[in-house]
């Protein structure tokens, strides 16, 4: 079966578990400027930026990988979040974004075949993408609300050059997260169908929504059932919501999509909402409760964590759910659903 068939079928007999966050574990090592600046020889200084690990300390990586599986997660991502010619360019490391995200997909490639070659159960990797940090949707000056600073065709270019590293690397599945502007995520739906159709084989594509306020918005505007109208021409393998809040903030909205996606839900919240110091300490088995109330009422078909997950709220939340029912995929009557930041949908 290909990945696409062989996921399908597995959640349809469970809830599947997805990874955690790789900034908290990468913190965690407490690592200097030299384990992020390696050998490279770049002018600009590297630290902070995570994703270049996959070519100075991949061992870093691929422990926060395998403790992931070891954890119970079916699905690991790649630590590519910020690994685009956009974001990489802060570090002046734009050039190396090939290297990285095809060194990244190859330590989550070998991770996971190594733990499905020991059980026997397959085990699933998901070229990561963020967002970047530019918007298609919005002005960053006030006065000239027509500017922008990038074109549709760029971004859909830049997130093509990340995914085709990704897939040379062995992923099997492209996950476009925390999307705060909707037609950022369409750049990068046009452009893994793109390359797909130069590939000439299917890249299922995986959509996660982040949510900028308790309203239920994302920045470019768009309600959840908005978002969903906008991308469901992807067809995607998954969609769902990540980041945004915490388990209890995150569960009505979650609810809704459910109500309304064709498809598989995926649903990895932070790990409670962040301190006074900025920092998350909700414990793994209070996550893992509210992510076993998901499960239990229905509502999802993968789970996992964000900002401030670690394994052990991963093996918490895998043994929470572990036996429950997954969520039934709803067939939706078919109308023509259209969407402005509203949802619009024609009766037949």
């Amino acid at each position: 079966m290909t990945a696409r068939e062989a996921l399908l079928a597995e959640a349809a007999r469970r809830v599947l578990i997805f990874d955690g966050a790789f900034g908290t574990e990468i913190q965690a090592q407490r690592l200097q400027a030299d384990d992020f600046a390696g050998d490279l020889a770049l002018a600009q200084d590297q630290t902070g930026n995570n994703d270049i690990l996959a070519l100075t300390r991949p061992d870093v990586i691929d422990a926060i990988t395998s403790a992931y599986l070891a954890a119970g997660s079916d699905i690991v991502s790649t630590n590519t979040f910020s690994a685009n010619r956009i974001s990489q360019a802060d570090y002046g490391a734009e050039g190396l974004v090939p290297d990285i995200n095809l060194a990244s997909a190859k330590i989550a490639r070998a991770a996971a075949d190594r733990f499905a070659a020991a059980d026997g159960r397959r085990r699933y990797v998901a070229g990561a993408m963020g967002p970047t940090n530019k918007t298609l949707s919005l002005s960053p000056r006030v006065e000239d609300p027509g500017y922008r600073e990038i074109s549709f065709d760029y971004l859909a270019e830049v997130y093509r050059e990340q995914a085709a590293a990704l897939a040379e690397g062995g992923v099997d599945f492209i996950l476009v997260e925390t999307v705060f502007d909707t037609l950022n995520a369409k750049a990068a739906i046009y452009a893994v169908r793109q390359l797909g159709r130069e590939l000439g084989r299917d890249i299922p594509l995986m959509l996660s929504m982040t949510l900028t306020d308790l309203s239920g918005r994302n920045l470019s505007g768009h309600t959840v059932e908005a978002f969903w109208h906008s991308v469901r021409h992807a067809q995607p393998l998954t969609v769902g919501l990540n980041c945004s809040f915490g388990a209890e903030q995150l569960r009505p909205h979650v609810q809704q999509l459910a109500q309304i996606a064709d498809c598989l839900l995926l649903a990895y919240p932070n790990a409670g909402l962040p301190n006074e110091l900025g920092q998350y300490d909700e414990a793994p088995h209070t996550t893992a409760a509210h992510l076993q109330g998901w499960a239990s009422a229905g509502t999802v078909n993968i789970v996992g964590g964000c900002c401030g997950s670690t394994p052990a709220h991963i093996a918490a939340m895998a043994k929470a759910v572990s036996g429950l029912p997954p969520r039934a995929l709803p067939a939706p009557e078919l109308l023509t659903g259209l969407a402005g930041l509203e949802p619009l949908v024609l009766a037949a």
